[in-house]
């Protein structure tokens, strides 16, 4: 077949996809925002990027947005057709930036599948779930509502979509569940792996190595979303009862899913002024964002891995976390629920239990006598349901596959 995937931020969700697919003698193809400078494992193509619009406020904005670079990259691709003569088989683009909105007017005869990765929802999910950061106001619902209206045309012009789990399969409405697959991105574990040798270097010049006492975080950027604020209110006890414990935190200031705060410029100096004299900022270690071979290496000498996560997208760290053979402390929220089994292959606690998530948090870093038991049984799990090369790209690539012509 001629595959032609579309993504702003391409390889994305395609990074293992789109390569297998053309070893397999497709001809494979990518477009993505000009800006957008990733290397690509297949050849890729450009749209510009959209400019500037004078949109309405609130309500129109997002569809506004998604359906300019929609009609931008719905132009990429007529210059194709009309200049190259370019006519694929099968598209497969994520829905979340309206990339593949106008797709069907350019090529009519194309299968078109989306990459269906959340529905925003007015409850029941993120809004609303934390009412310290974003009260469930009725302009917070009917924003939502607003916000979804690309993702559904999304969906109801495609042929089939695809989610990397249930919990994100089932944020989309009845009516168009029918149309998914739930196949997950899949995790390499012979790459992501428990090391007993790994140490990772500080910027202060410390070492940490596997078997000592650290207490990880990991996540895009330092935001409530993902429970940035409740962890760092752990740290003060957690600090205190153990004070050879070093805590090490990956990710970004600034904010990607939620809004960042109005009284500071970001979530991390918010909360260390908050709990300013509490902490013990010898032992706690921010690191930005770090290239892929530090964070592995943070992963495999971890004693404790916190990840919090409201009901939303879960994150492809809690399943390499997995894969490496973490002690997980994890929220007790549905997306997380999936994959942990508290006391079986994790520990959860509720998300909003700030005792609770001490108390997990102390008895992981003291040596919980049940934690080889659990370290083992999570790398398991992400083994037997999740793994790349085993499990998941087979059956994604047999998806994919199954709308030849």
């Amino acid at each position: 077949m001629k595959i032609l995937f579309i993504h702003q931020n391409f390889p994305g969700q395609f990074l293992h996809l789109a390569p297998a697919l053309a070893a397999r003698g497709h001809h494979v193809m990518a477009l993505t925002d000009e800006k957008n400078q990733r290397a690509s494992p297949v050849r890729v193509l450009r749209y510009k990027t959209p400019g500037a619009l004078d949109l309405p406020p609130m309500l129109g904005r997002t569809y506004g947005e998604m359906a300019e670079r929609g009609w931008v990259a719905a132009r990429g691709c007529r210059a194709l057709r009309d200049r190259h003569g370019y006519a694929p088989d099968l598209i497969f683009g994520h829905s979340g930036w309206g990339e593949t909105l106008f797709l069907r007017e350019i090529w009519p005869e194309a299968k078109l599948l989306v990459y269906a990765e959340l529905m925003y929802r007015t409850r029941g999910h993120d809004v609303g779930f934390d009412p310290e950061i974003s009260p469930g106001s009725d302009e917070a619902r009917v924003g939502t509502v607003a916000r979804s209206a690309h993702l559904i045309q999304g969906l109801v012009q495609a042929d089939a979509g695809l989610s990397p789990t249930q919990y994100q399969a089932k944020s989309f409405p009845p009516e168009l569940r029918g149309k998914l697959t739930v196949i997950h991105d899949g995790i390499d574990t012979q790459k992501v792996r428990p090391d007993p040798q790994a140490e990772l270097a500080l910027p202060d010049g410390r070492k940490l190595r596997a078997g000592d006492e650290v207490l990880t975080y990991v996540s895009r950027s330092l935001e409530p979303y993902r429970g940035f604020h409740r962890f760092m209110r752990a740290l003060p006890e957690v600090l205190r009862t153990r004070p050879n414990a070093q805590v090490v935190l990956v990710g970004a200031d600034g904010a990607s899913y939620g809004g960042l705060p109005k009284d500071t410029p970001s979530w991390r100096e918010k909360l260390l002024a908050e709990l300013d004299g509490r902490l013990d900022l010898a032992r706690i270690h921010f690191l930005g964002r770090v290239p892929y071979s530090h964070y592995l290496a943070l992963l495999q000498v971890s004693r404790v891995h916190c990840y919090l996560t409201y009901p939303f997208v879960l994150s492809w760290s809690l399943t390499e976390a997995m894969a490496a053979g973490c002690y997980v402390v994890g929220s007790d929220t549905e997306p997380v629920r999936e994959l942990i089994r508290d006391g079986e292959n994790g520990r959860l606690v509720p998300f909003f239990d700030q005792p609770a998530l001490e108390a997990a948090l102390i008895r992981g870093l003291a040596g919980d006598p049940e934690a080889p038991r659990l370290r083992a049984a999570a790398r398991d799990t992400i083994r037997q349901g999740y793994d790349l090369h085993g499990h998941c790209l087979p059956r994604l690539i047999d998806w994919v596959e199954s709308f030849a012509p």
